[in-house]
């Protein structure tokens, strides 16, 4: 997996997302002082996710490509301290085989 985090991201990098997002949501995340994205295996970014929303107060949406159907990659919004340890979290998962009974 790929990760990388956006520290006060610009509205025009927020409106690129919220386009782009599958959820049905139409309204905004709460909290958007910092995005984090992770990008890898489909099955990856399942756990993932799951990983982040247990961890932390955040926010994940799954982002799509192309093609509807086509995740590419996760958009976790929330503060700066909270993202960072979403992608902590993640990080650490991963490399402990992402077993999370």
């Amino acid at each position: 997996m790929e990760f990388r985090i956006i520290k006060s991201p610009s509205r025009g990098t927020i409106d690129i997302l919220m386009r782009r997002k599958g959820s049905a949501k139409s309204e905004n995340p709460p909290c958007i002082d910092a995005i984090g994205l992770v990008q890898g295996r489909m099955i990856d970014m399942v756990v993932a996710a799951d990983i982040a929303e247990k961890a932390v107060g955040v926010t994940v949406e799954d982002i799509r490509g192309s093609c509807p159907q086509n995740m590419i990659l996760l958009a976790i919004f929330g503060d700066t301290a909270s993202v960072e340890s979403a992608l902590r979290e993640i990080k650490e998962k991963s490399e402990e085989g992402m077993d999370i009974c």
